[in-house]
């Protein structure tokens, strides 16, 4: 099939790849356009153009979409689909009309559940046991579109948004590959609005928290907003992020949320609101990641310390 690809991140990569390695005519690939990064603000390029540069794929960048021209360039490429995997914007709807197939979206989740931006990170936010992947024929809505195929996975226990994201998104190229080669003969089902849950776009304040919350929420904030917002709050006036966490099998009574319960060796233990969360990785502000143990060696800290 002649196709033009759309996708930016990481995980749009397996989806471009499979493309190719099933012969498909992949004529163009439109992507973000290269950002200033990191401490020295390089100009970099996204995941998805260095990859279409290293198949020799055509790269298309536009700083707008919603302009005659814009529009008047993608139909140049006269392809029977556009695959659309995390693009990064929303579509005119003149785009979704302008190939015989439309647009074909890679979605991770299990829609009409988490529809929106971060479908990955609220699904372990909100302690959901199974996820998985839909390939979906494209609408003027948001991910509002006729579903093509499903395929679902657990959330593995202690399973990171990184982690489950590299996953999910082989399993989206298996999902596209499986869509495109029965395309003709698959039905496509409508939505059950009734059912839809929002994925909204995560906001840096989405990674404060407080101690008062269940160890059980907190810990799963920590696995579901990696790597942004992160999971942080205040030690002596400084951020603090924590990158991993287990909840600590201790009876709690009395406590007040934030106090230090255990602080030595490998053992760093906070009351919480309902039960406590053990920490095994650890960020003070403007400085690296590291273990419980290197943290309590070079920090103040003692049982009953109360954390802000």
């Amino acid at each position: 099939m002649k196709i033009v690809f759309m996708g930016t991140p990481r995980a749009a990569v397996p989806s471009l790849e499979r493309l190719a390695a099933d012969g498909h005519e992949v004529v163009a690939v439109y992507t973000q356009p290269d950002r200033p990064a990191g401490r020295g603000q390089k100009l970099t390029t996204s995941p998805v153009k260095d990859a279409a540069l290293g198949f020799g794929i055509p790269v298309v960048q536009p700083e707008k979409i919603r302009t005659a021209e814009a529009l008047s360039e993608f139909e140049s490429f006269n392809a029977e689909s556009a695959v659309v995997v995390a693009y990064g914007r929303i579509l005119p709807e003149a785009f979704l009309h302008a190939f015989p197939r439309g647009c074909i979206n890679v979605h991770f989740s299990l829609l009409p559940k988490y529809r929106g931006a971060a479908p990955v990170n609220w699904a372990i936010v909100n302690g959901e046991n199974v996820t998985g992947v839909t390939t979906m024929q494209m609408d003027a809505g948001l991910d509002t579109g006729d579903i093509l195929l499903q395929q679902e996975t657990s959330i593995a226990p202690g399973e990171t948004a990184i982690e489950l994201m590299d996953r999910l998104a082989i399993l989206g190229a298996d999902a596209l590959a499986t869509t495109l080669n029965g395309l003709d003969a698959i039905i496509p089902t409508k939505q059950d609005d009734s059912q839809a849950s929002l994925a909204p776009i995560l906001k840096k304040e989405d990674g404060r928290f407080d101690w008062s919350d269940a160890a059980v929420v907190i810990e799963r904030r920590v696995r579901g907003f990696q790597p942004f917002p992160t999971t942080y709050t205040s030690f002596h006036n400084k951020k603090l992020t924590l990158w991993k966490t287990e909840i600590a099998d201790l009876q709690i009574d009395s406590v007040v949320p934030g106090t230090v319960l255990q602080a030595k060796a490998d053992d760093l233990v906070i009351a919480c609101g309902e039960g406590a969360l053990r920490i095994l990785e650890i960020q003070t502000e403007g400085r690296r990641r590291m273990s419980t143990r290197d943290f309590l060696n070079g920090a103040k800290l003692d049982e009953g310390d109360l954390f802000e």
